[in-house]
């Protein structure tokens, strides 16, 4: 921990403070900012400072009264971030300098839009948001960054936190759709009996799913989603990052929250999708599969996942980044958003043009995806003016 005689402490651990005074300064409906979540990734080796993960979470304290927090990491590189500024990089050391360290507000690994600023009003973030700064200059650091935070935090930002935005495919539930039929009934009839012959071709495989939560879960079902990740992430040549302990702690101290999909072929499991779900919202975040069916991965992370969605009476289906392809299965282009503080004026300057552009390009882009919805009716809202 360390510490300045003006409430500011950067925590290397969560450990450092406790459950119940950071969990205290959310409302509790997204899973990925909770103690829980975020401590156990620290607990269960799924950080490690040799990947660019250093825990570095700036809090701010009145009488030893936790008042304020931002989940965040020391990092060395932009891997793991979804929010891509590697060209930003290779500006800088065109320069001769220096872009890595940075200080980078986030959960990692998860393109999950959620609350950064932990803070309970306006004020208070602004002081949170003052405090990263402080923190930035005292290690010598040449940049701050802060990733997926909700519309409603871009308020809390001035004019020095250049603005970027992005596009993801959500699902939403317009309010009056009960059943899965209800959906496709929303549907024109091409895009609907696409989703039914999909549906249909796994149905003849002999595909069975399961839902389980974390707290129905046996160990065989754990170990089975975690072949699942690795598969994955092997075919796409890439280190994996969690931990079968992590998995096994989100299924002891998030019970609830951890929904695993699993997809059974003779009463084995063949492919399983991970999710995690909050008050309103489930959200896709790993699939594996060690079959290939026609049709299994929209089964699998599209389709379970929206009817968990319609059985449970949630509002949002955030399925993960990218991937066009989800529109035609009723996930809309949304925007999502990250801020940017970077302490040298004049490459903050050349940057600042470089996002007004970008946010041209990616407001252009959205609008011309409108007229791919697969609904006869008005798309629902795309997340708020990225404008602003």
């Amino acid at each position: 921990m360390r510490a300045t005689p003006d409430g500011l402490r950067v925590l290397t651990s969560l450990a450092d403070v406790a459950a119940g005074a950071w969990d205290a300064l959310h409302a509790g409906d997204n899973p990925f900012v909770t103690h829980a979540f975020l401590a156990g990734l620290e607990a269960t080796g799924c950080l490690r400072e040799e990947w660019g993960w250093t825990p570095r979470h700036v809090t701010l304290w009145e009488d030893d009264r936790l008042i304020a927090a931002a989940p965040g990491y020391l990092k060395t590189n932009s891997h793991g971030e979804f929010v891509f500024d590697h060209a930003w990089a290779h500006a800088y050391a065109r320069y001769g300098r220096d872009y890595y360290p940075k200080w980078l507000g986030a959960v990692p690994y998860s393109p999950v839009t959620g609350p950064r600023l932990l803070a309970p009003d306006g004020p208070t973030r602004q002081a949170l948001l003052e405090a990263i700064v402080a923190h930035a200059h005292a290690a010598g650091l040449p940049s701050a960054h802060i990733n997926f935070h909700p519309e409603s935090e871009d308020a809390a930002f001035g004019d020095a936190w250049l603005p970027r935005i992005d596009v993801q495919y959500h699902w939403r539930n317009p309010g009056d759709w009960r059943r899965f039929d209800d959906y496709l009934a929303a549907m024109d009839h091409k895009h609907r009996k696409n989703v039914r012959q999909e549906r249909a071709r796994v149905a003849r495989a002999g595909v069975r799913f399961r839902v389980v939560h974390g707290d129905e879960a046996s160990d065989d079902d754990l170990d089975a989603m975690y072949g699942f990740y690795l598969q994955t992430f092997l075919e796409y040549g890439n280190s994996p990052a969690l931990t079968p302990a992590f998995l096994r702690h989100l299924a002891e101290a998030m019970p609830r929250a951890l929904v695993l999909i699993l997809a059974d072929v003779d009463g084995a499991p063949v492919a399983g999708a991970l999710c995690l779900r909050g008050a309103d919202t489930l959200y896709g975040r790993y699939w594996g599969a060690t079959r290939t069916l026609p049709g299994l991965h929209f089964e699998t992370c599209y389709y379970q996942g929206i009817e968990y969605c319609l059985r449970e009476g949630l509002r949002t289906f955030e399925p993960g980044a990218q991937g066009e392809h989800k529109i035609a299965r009723g996930f809309l282009p949304t925007f999502v958003r990250s801020r940017h503080w970077i302490g040298d004026p004049d490459f903050a300057d050349a940057l600042r043009a470089w996002c007004s552009e970008e946010a041209r390009s990616v407001v252009g882009y959205a609008s011309a995806l409108e007229g791919r919805t697969p609904f006869r009716s008005p798309a629902p809202d795309s997340g708020g003016d990225p404008s602003r």
